[in-house]
């Protein structure tokens, strides 16, 4: 995996993603071609960058890290590992509190220092990640913790398409 630098950004001829939080909308790109679209759900405190904030942070990030190759759809996580859970109803009612991160995580890595990158803004020390929530849960509207939610067949397209080194931008429509 190479790094990408922020001077190659968006790139001409390979595969990146586009979040716009104001939209709710992801867009997974190949160069300057749209290659899929999706609704997402971005942090209820909305955008922000601070450690702690429950914000969704915005600027270039790329994807550092997937998790969950092979595992069953609804595959429950904690700390980035499998539990052995599978989502279901009955397991929702025993758990009524807990924030769902299920089926695949894209863990991202922010690329502007000071930004997104080093300090109490660092994406990837706040565990900044794209994953599947489950099917009750709203798409294109804020209601996620600061991660990006999105629903399974989203995110296994992506988990799919978009490999680890692969660009990821998030803005708030102010572009």
């Amino acid at each position: 995996m190479r790094t990408p630098t922020l001077a190659e950004l968006p790139p001409l001829d390979e595969g990146w993603i586009e979040i716009n939080i104001q939209q709710q909308q992801l867009c997974y790109w190949i160069g300057r071609t749209p290659q899929y679209t999706c609704a997402v759900s971005t942090g209820e405190k909305g955008v922000g960058q601070q450690e702690g904030s429950g914000q969704t942070p915005r600027g270039w990030h790329y994807i550092r890290a997937s998790v969950g190759d092979g595992l069953p759809d609804n595959a429950v996580f904690r700390g980035r590992r499998w539990t052995g859970e599978v989502f279901s109803a009955a397991l929702a009612e025993k758990f009524p509190h807990r924030d769902w991160i299920l089926t695949r995580i894209l863990w991202l890595c922010g690329l502007e220092r000071g930004l997104n990158r080093g300090g109490s803004v660092d994406s990837q020390r706040r565990y900044i990640y794209l994953h599947g929530t489950p099917p009750d849960q709203p798409m294109g509207i804020a209601a996620s913790h600061g991660c990006i939610r999105l629903r399974n067949s989203d995110l296994l397209f992506l988990f799919k398409h978009a490999r680890p080194g692969t660009p990821v931008w998030l803005h708030d429509g102010q572009a």
